[in-house]
């Protein structure tokens, strides 16, 4: 049996897998911050499994993996192979970033876990990138050698966001009077980021909205409240909140592609993109993913397919441990 996980800030998923299957036997979901440390909650999940014997496990975890440990970028867990091969009685503990992780998913995914957004019937050979939104912002590589591509982890989130336009010009001095000198693409680029987006708007600009965050509970998801508004309510704020937001998201797409020369392709994912598809649809990313001067004509010949598969990540974790296990 493999146990796989996909470790967030928000959620963290467990799965059992085995070896020669990738669909998952037993797979449980729970809220990161709802447990003080990982083993806990490994504590838990096992005990709502029936008995078993282990052989491997892998995850994906939010943050830099060195030398077989990860301090959780937006949790506060420590997590090693040492103590998690004490605590699963195995030596076969595998760590990995969760775009990592993500990159070995979106290798294993069908054709149906796809949207895809940008298509070039002369798709040239080469690297491909992963960039997904959620929780934070994740950034991976997947060079090609040969026939096969090998994922690398990087933290590509948290370089410098660099503005594009006036308004971006006034966003970036707004975030600097929250975050000092150093605003990372993450701080825009993530569910906490669309939220400060939107208070960027309303106190800069002073847009009109009907959304009332008093006439909710204080524990909602204040981003998945201004999508849902700009979506079903047409709502002007939440609106120019997730354009901006797709906006900036294109511009970093492509500077990513750039850095990793992906002619191979660029993947989208995260738990943000597929909520908010009317926003990355509408030429708004695309228009600023191509928006890179000389290097446009190259940008337009990436394919751009975003994964609408929530557990990309997990199973790209499932996947790795088997190739390490076979």
């Amino acid at each position: 049996m493999i146990l796989a996980g996909d470790i967030g800030g928000t959620k963290t998923i467990l799965a059992l897998f085995r070896a020669n299957d990738s669909k998952p036997r037993q797979i449980y979901q729970f809220k990161s911050k709802d447990f003080s440390d990982f083993s806990i909650l490994i504590d838990k999940f096992l005990a709502t499994t029936k008995p078993v014997n282990i052989s491997s496990a892998c995850f994906g975890i939010a943050g830099a993996v060195i030398d077989g440990r990860c301090q959780a970028t937006n949790l506060p867990w420590q997590i090693s192979t040492l103590n998690l091969s004490k605590q699963l009685d195995t030596d076969n503990i595998y760590l990995l970033n969760d775009l990592e992780a993500t990159a070995h998913g979106m290798l294993v995914l069908s054709d149906d876990d796809f949207y895809t957004l940008q298509h070039q019937s002369q798709n040239y050979l080469g690297n491909k990138a992963v960039i997904a939104a959620g929780t934070g912002l994740g950034e991976a590589i997947l060079f090609k050698n040969q026939d096969s591509f090998h994922p690398s982890a990087s933290e590509g989130g948290h370089t410098d966001f660099a503005p594009a336009s006036k308004v971006q010009d006034d966003l970036l001095v707004y975030l600097r009077q929250h975050y000092g000198l150093h605003v990372s693409y993450e701080r825009v680029l993530s569910g906490p980021g669309i939220y400060m987006l939107y208070q960027f708007l309303k106190q800069t600009y002073h847009i009109e909205t009907a959304l009332d965050f008093a006439l909710f509970d204080q524990d909602i998801d204040k981003s998945a409240i201004i999508s849902e508004y700009a979506i079903k309510h047409n709502d002007l704020l939440c609106v120019k909140t997730m354009n901006l937001f797709a906006q900036i998201y294109g511009q970093e797409a492509g500077n990513l592609a750039l850095n990793a020369l992906s002619t191979g392709g660029l993947y989208i994912g995260g738990g943000i993109a597929p909520k908010i598809m009317p926003f990355l649809t509408d030429g708004t990313f695309l228009n600023a993913f191509l928006n890179k001067g000389r290097f446009a004509k190259l940008l337009k010949n990436i394919d751009i397919k975003i994964s609408l598969n929530e557990n990309t990540a997990l199973l790209g974790a499932m996947q790795f441990a088997k190739d390490k296990t076979i």
